[in-house]
């Protein structure tokens, strides 16, 4: 006969979860003058369901009322005479209350105290700790229960332990791991195979996961995104997009977080064909309306640079979240829309849309020198009013919005104000200075920076060489670089180089930059030449600045960059024809000159003009003042230097 266990509890305090296990069966309802009681009659698969919702949705205090009447049971610890399976599921299920709820003191006194257990009572217990992050003592009782021969380990055992080895530094923890199941036996099984697969890419083991999942006889869908998304999240993404595409053509069919996995694959690689492919598959399985799946597309189609079919998702979607809204301002700012970013966002604030601090890390990522401060000062505001300010990206996005906007001294207070830094706080702080042309204060911040243990990233360094080159420290500029590449194993990216010919460029130093050039250890692209030619440009080098014009016309044909300069060298040395033939050139090749913007911000608005812009409603008295303005500046001696106007113009102000 199986045993029966009765509780009595307030009907008033019995949780709505557990109350479809209380059946009028199992209920009598005992009245009383002064309170209602109900007295429950459960049997053991009762108490383990009972016990099970105790541990999912947190409810610690009905757990420990039925650990009482546990304790009251004496009969439950004589093992002789009870029923040892339904008994050792209850203590389990109990155990795991404790585990998940962070009683891990009272976890570990449980489990010494347990009369009977099994593996899945290790299993429990050294998941609580894993989960919890304590990683000493969940290995701890592992390496104890391999030592005892009556707990033998399971694939359960394998799949706890590899879930917690998620970062890089757990790497070796992985191996072992896998050693432990090729031992046991367990190198068939599919699950462990994708714990695995999971595990070795969060530690950024690409050729073992990869590895373990060529080598499995059996791949379900579960083994397949493990790696698909395993690559996409490591940056292989051309890896990951032809692994699905292999998958497509198989017959494991892909699921929801497969296709979200190769969306993440086509962000990376602004694939758009693939892109809108694999949206057309989301749209015939009828899942385009995941709420993922539209974020991802979303985020697909605006680093594609398609931002009308994202904000075409955006507008038909039925449900949006903190996600989709981060998304699309995100791509508006990705896609030079800063203004309609701004300006949806002080829209979402003012429709009650629920902020959070993504959103205004995103936003802040807008800002420019052509933004308005004022805006800004707001969403500060909006920061201090929503106790944002402990966010550390929201408040590395405050340094990097004022030191953009022009305010470094509000840039260096929010800076101070961090408790916690992390090393893009240091690098946004360092970007600051350097953008201001403190480039000592720059250089005087890093060293404070790694007195404070903080590792330098790859921005920081750009920073660095920035700083750098607008203060002519070049032997010091020199050492960044190889302290990168050598110290910190920082593999350079194109804008460290262009940051490096442009500082030999400003030294005057333009054969030394040339040389770096043709010593990179990589294809120069537009930013290197086009470093190299500004620096010709600043020193009126005609003859290496036409080099440099040369391969830039051969790597980006279409961009006025090269013409703009050349016109210029041409102009300081008084080269007309040269000029002028240049020019003509640019206009035949039909590349037109992006036009230059001067702007100025008023009572919060920002005020852009270009040349001989008449566009502005207060633009006569805006003329009147500047010719005022000309008629000073002549009288204290002004000359305009006319070495940068073009040929024809010259020569029509002569005839004059």
């Amino acid at each position: 006969m199986k045993s029966k266990w009765v509780f009595q509890k307030l009907k008033t305090h019995i949780p709505s979860q557990v109350s479809s296990l209380i059946s009028p069966l199992k209920t009598e309802i005992t009245r009383n003058p002064s309170i209602t009681t109900s007295t429950f009659v459960l049997n053991h698969q009762d108490i383990s369901q009972l016990l099970s919702i105790c541990g999912r949705e947190g409810y610690l205090r009905l757990g420990t009322s039925i650990h009482a009447s546990i304790m009251k049971n004496h009969e439950f610890f004589n093992p002789e005479t009870r029923d040892n399976f339904q008994d050792v599921l209850i203590w389990n299920c109990l155990l795991a209350v404790y585990a998940k709820s962070r009683k891990s003191i009272d976890a570990v006194k449980l489990f010494d105290e347990m009369p009977i257990k099994n593996t899945v009572s290790w299993n429990t217990l050294i998941s609580g700790f894993l989960t919890n992050g304590d990683f000493e003592m969940g290995f701890a009782l592992l390496k104890q229960m391999l030592e005892l021969d009556f707990y033998r380990l399971d694939q359960a055992t394998l799949t706890i332990v590899l879930s917690a080895c998620d970062t890089p530094e757990f790497c070796k923890v992985g191996r072992m791991i896998h050693g432990l199941a090729l031992l046991k036996g367990f190198e068939r099984e599919i699950t462990v195979c994708n714990a695995l697969i999971t595990s070795y890419f969060k530690c950024r083991c690409f050729g073992p996961g990869k590895q373990v999942f060529d080598e499995m006889l059996e791949r379900n869908v579960i083994s397949w995104t493990a790696v698909i998304s395993g690559l996409a999240q490591n940056h292989l993404y051309e890896n990951s997009l032809h692994l699905f595409v292999k998958m497509c053509n198989g017959y494991v069919k892909p699921n929801s977080l497969t296709y979200l996995s190769s969306l993440v694959a086509c962000s990376g690689l602004q694939a758009l064909v693939e892109g809108r492919q694999i949206h057309g598959h989301v749209w015939k399985l009828g899942i385009q309306s995941d709420l993922c799946i539209e974020s991802a597309l979303m985020d697909m189609y605006s680093k594609c640079g398609s931002l009308e079919d994202a904000w075409r998702i955006f507008e038909s979607a039925e449900d949006l979240d903190e996600v989709s809204m981060t998304v699309i301002l995100a791509g508006f700012a990705k896609n030079g829309s800063d203004e309609e970013a701004i300006q949806f966002f002080v829209k979402m604030v003012k429709m009650g849309i629920n902020i959070d601090p993504n959103m205004v890390s995103s936003i802040l990522g807008v800002f420019g020198a052509d933004t308005s401060l004022g805006i800004g000062e707001q969403i500060h505001s909006l920061v201090i009013k929503r106790n944002f300010s402990s966010n550390i990206f929201v408040s590395n996005g405050l340094i990097n919005m004022y030191s953009k906007c022009g305010d470094l001294v509000e840039s260096i207070k929010v800076f101070i104000r961090i408790p916690q830094r992390n090393s893009i706080s240091w690098s946004s702080m360092i970007a600051a200075f350097a953008r201001h042309g403190d480039g000592f204060r720059a250089l005087q911040l890093y060293d404070e920076m790694r007195l404070e243990g903080v590792e330098p990233t790859d921005i920081t360094f750009l920073s660095l060489l920035h700083a750098c080159s607008h203060v002519g420290l070049v032997e010091k500029g020199m050492e960044f670089l190889k302290c990168m590449t050598e110290v910190h194993r920082i593999i350079p990216r194109s804008e460290h180089y262009a940051c490096v010919v442009d500082m030999l460029g400003r030294a005057g130093l333009l054969s030394e930059a040339k040389s770096f050039i043709e010593a990179l250890p990589v294809k120069p692209d537009v930013l290197i030449w086009q470093s190299l030619l500004g620096a010709c440009s600043i020193h009126g080098d005609s003859e290496l600045g036409k080099y440099a014009a040369d391969q830039l016309f051969v790597t980006a044909p279409e961009t006025a960059a090269p013409y703009i300069l050349m016109a210029n060298i041409y102009s300081l040395k008084g080269r007309w024809k040269e000029r002028a033939g240049t020019i003509k050139k640019m206009k035949e090749m039909g590349v037109a000159k992006v036009t230059g913007t001067s702007w100025i911000e008023i009572e919060k608005k920002v005020h852009s003009f270009v040349v001989e812009d008449k566009m502005h409603p207060e633009a006569d008295t805006i003329y009147f003042v500047l010719k005022g303005l000309f008629r000073l500046m002549v009288d204290e001696g002004y000359v305009m230097d006319k070495r940068f106007i073009l040929y024809y113009l010259d020569q029509k102000e002569k005839g004059i």
